[in-house]
């Protein structure tokens, strides 16, 4: 019987399991999780034939390297990045078949953060609340990959046609950030919403899975006190009294207490997860 599963030979800085997440469970202090490029998770997906929501691998700008224990075919997407073959440059953002034993390295991100492996069948790993995923915050899912991991593999049994949408080709220079404002814009005084709203932030080394935490002008307060907590959704801007914003991704807390001046557009944190330390970040208010 053929062994369906793949090994791990280099976890990298952090490689997890990640589909697109459990929605619904906010009520009971549980993230919606997920791959914070779901658009990226999709095409690597269609790419290898499987199911959208089928579960892949999300690395973090340092690649990892696999061995199928079965011949798999596989795609890598989201940041671009060096795709090798038992040494052998392969194709990124394409599928690519890989023999069974042989190594897959998937390299350092060369635009963007994070890559994505699809394999064909999918990582079947225990769901729990119905999603494959990784959740850093709450510890729910699978843990980071190690060294000698090994993954079970689902049955692969797609029909692969033409894929019509390209790869991806990584994050713009400048990352724009449509912002509806709200719901606690009113705590900040109007001298910030026109510093938010005009001027350029960048990105901190400190951002995570859980936020986009921005370096620049801090944003001043007009109510001194302090909220009780409150539930956070998505691409919520929290502003801690640091006064410097942080944009919720997907493993981000369910409630808290600073006030959220506004909710970015879920449509543009795929491209705010891929956002490199340093990146110019610009905010567009919009009601």
């Amino acid at each position: 019987m053929t062994d369906r599963a793949v090994a791990v030979v280099r976890a990298g800085a952090l490689t997890t399991v990640q589909d697109l997440g459990r929605a619904g469970y906010a009520h009971l202090g549980v993230p919606r999780s997920g791959a914070l490029d779901p658009a990226a998770v999709r095409l690597v997906n269609r790419l290898v034939g499987n199911a959208g929501t089928a579960a892949v691998l999300e690395t973090t700008v340092t690649g990892c390297a696999l061995r199928p224990r079965c011949a798999v075919t596989v795609a890598v997407g989201g940041a671009p990045c060096p795709v090798r073959v038992d040494g052998r440059p392969a194709a990124w953002g394409t599928a690519v078949r890989v023999a069974a034993g042989a190594v897959l390295e998937i390299g350092a991100a060369v635009r963007g953060l994070r890559s994505y492996v699809a394999l064909g069948g999918g990582i079947e790993v225990a769901p729990v609340l119905g999603s494959r995923s990784t959740d850093l915050l709450s510890g729910l899912g699978p843990e980071p990959l190690a060294d000698g991991t090994v993954l079970p593999l689902g049955a692969d049994t797609a029909v692969r046609g033409p894929v019509d949408a390209p790869p991806w080709p990584g994050p713009p220079d400048t990352l724009v950030l449509r912002l509806r404002l709200g719901p606690r814009d009113d705590w900040f005084t109007p001298a910030a919403l026109r510093t938010l709203a005009t001027r350029a932030y960048r990105v901190s080394g400190a951002s995570n899975r859980i936020g986009l935490r921005l370096e620049g002008p801090p944003l001043e307060r007009a109510e001194p006190g302090e909220l009780a907590s409150e539930g956070m959704v998505l691409g919520a801007v929290q502003v801690p009294p640091d006064g410097l914003p942080v944009v919720f991704l997907a493993d981000h807390p369910t409630t808290g207490g600073y006030p959220v001046v506004g909710v970015v557009a879920e449509a543009d944190l795929g491209a705010a997860a891929q956002a490199v330390p340093g990146a110019a970040v610009r905010f567009v208010p919009t009601r």
